[in-house]
């Protein structure tokens, strides 16, 4: 195997050092593991941390392109994908029907390259989410753990799990040293939330069209029957369905998220590298009118305005949510990271926790923490030490319901992925629901922010030293049972769906 590298690295002008070669040989996956036509040649070298890496050469500039160069040189090229020429779907079914039927056939290194497997994402918010909604397809019994490297403009699910939010080096030492992290890196579990949208469309032609396919993000997409059950499968509904891992957004930030995907694939030569992409957000912000959203945007698009909202606090309990007529923005969090790793929901005190009985936000705890902004100075309060939004809800489940809205559309965000949503403006509906829908597993390195249930190092209540100096809201609270309709488990992406709609 060695021997192979050395012949492979000198044709691409590599560096030649043994100890280099035997260290990255733990990486490594034979191609007859990758290919079921390859012919069988096993290594004698057992790898300690195998490998499959995932790059979307168009994300990051020109980073994504130069990242997937520097992977095919140290590792088999055939272990390394271009996003842009292959689907994650088609790679990792083929993968796992090989490693099946070399382990029927008595492989022991298939079954310990399978146990041992690692994911590498390179790409934003959107790609990760993409290779995680294919393993999620997969419903394997020991899913494998997945690493980001951060290319995007956010980058919220890298710095969650300490792979930081800067676009990293794309050299072939950083590629090096990020391989050894990925080796030494602990596996979470993470909650998964699925989305199930259904519109109900009048039959005259106008309000509530469906989504142009091309508006769709890559997380949500139309399905026939969501259950053989489904009460709701008439004619007159479509129905899409969809998940996140981070976040589920509505309002002011995904309006931003969504001219700035508009200008980016209008002129993408404007959007070369992160500092760039950055700037030209923070400009969006601004020429968009949220910092004096009282004046700038009707009261209609006020979220308590456009939607009725209930939450599940516990198993099969809906109640109603009421949310402060100046909310303008909502935001459901898996993850202790939105917006370039700021927190949202911050750090409640003990009074808090113990007056809403509130948990820690957890990764793995099946709850969502869901928070209000009000406008764009509201959100910058995030960048204090103890800012946040408005804490609304911790929930096992939250719904939204759309009828006779005053305005003809608003904007969602899921994993930093957006669309412009339509709504009815006379008979027609539109609901969405989101509930948890088992678990994935992200590789975890450093001090990172994300914590879990199962971590006896995180207390369950604040600390005496941690202080939550601003006063919340009062919200009042309408319980009301609302009966769940039930969610499909398939992420699965359609199949026109193209590389260029994932940031």
């Amino acid at each position: 195997m060695t021997k192979d590298l050395k012949v492979r690295s000198d044709s691409q002008v590599t560096v030649t050092c043994d100890s280099e070669y035997d260290s990255l040989k733990d990486f490594w996956i034979p191609d007859y593991i990758l290919s079921s036509e390859s012919e069988v040649k096993k290594p004698s070298h057992l790898p300690a941390s195998p490998v499959i890496v995932f790059v979307n050469s168009r994300s990051g500039g020109q980073l994504g392109g130069e990242l997937l160069i520097s992977y095919q040189k140290l590792l088999n090229k055939n272990q390394v994908f271009d996003l842009s020429g292959i689907t994650p779907n088609k790679v990792l079914h083929q993968l796992y029907f090989n490693i099946e039927k070399l382990k029927h056939d008595g492989d022991s290194l298939a079954a310990e390259i399978q146990r041992k497997l690692r994911i590498i994402v390179a790409g934003g918010d959107g790609t990760a989410g993409w290779i995680l909604g294919a393993i999620s397809d997969l419903k394997l019994a020991q899913p494998p753990p997945v690493a980001t490297v951060p290319l995007g403009t956010g980058n919220n699910l890298p710095f969650a799990f300490g792979w930081g939010k800067k676009n990293p080096g794309t050299d072939l030492e950083s590629v090096r040293m990020f391989l050894e992290q990925v080796r030494h890196a602990k596996d979470m579990k993470v909650d998964s939330w699925h989305v199930v949208m259904r519109m109900k469309v009048p039959r005259k032609e106008g309000a509530c069209d469906p989504i142009p396919r091309l508006e769709l993000p890559h997380s949500l997409h139309a399905v026939h029957r969501v259950s053989q059950s489904d009460a709701l499968d008439e004619e007159a509904y479509h129905t899409f369905s969809g998940g996140f891992w981070n976040y589920f957004s509505m309002g002011m930030d995904a309006q931003v998220s969504y001219a700035f995907h508009t200008e980016r694939k209008l002129h993408p030569e404007k959007f070369k590298n992160q500092a760039a992409n950055q700037t030209a957000y923070a400009k969006l912000t601004c020429s968009q009118g949220w910092f004096w959203a009282s004046l700038s945007h009707p009261s209609s698009s006020n979220i308590g305005q456009l939607t009725k909202i209930w939450i599940m606090r516990k198993p099969g309990q809906w109640e109603g949510l009421t949310i402060p007529p100046t909310i303008r923005s909502i935001i459901c969090l898996n993850l202790p990271s939105f917006s370039g790793g700021l927190n949202p929901w911050g750090i409640p005190s003990r009074r808090r926790f113990h007056v809403k009985e509130w948990t820690r936000p957890y990764v793995d705890d099946g709850f969502l923490e869901v928070v209000g902004f009000r406008n764009a100075w509201h959100g910058a309060v995030l960048y204090a030490p103890s800012g946040h939004g408005t804490r609304l809800a911790q929930a096992r489940g939250i719904r939204f319901e759309f009828r006779k809205c005053a305005t003809n559309h608003t904007f969602m965000r899921m994993d930093g992925e957006p669309w412009k949503q339509p709504l009815p403006k006379e008979n027609g509906t539109v609901t969405i629901e989101i509930s948890c829908c088992g678990q994935v597993k992200m590789l975890a390195t450093g001090n990172h922010p994300s914590k879990s249930v199962n971590d006896p190092s995180t207390p369950c209540t604040p600390r005496d030293n941690e202080r939550d100096s601003d006063e919340e809201e009062v919200i009042e609270e309408i319980s009301e049972e609302k009966e769940k309709f039930g969610a499909a488990s398939s992420f699965q992406l359609p199949e026109n769906f193209h590389i260029s709609q994932v940031s």
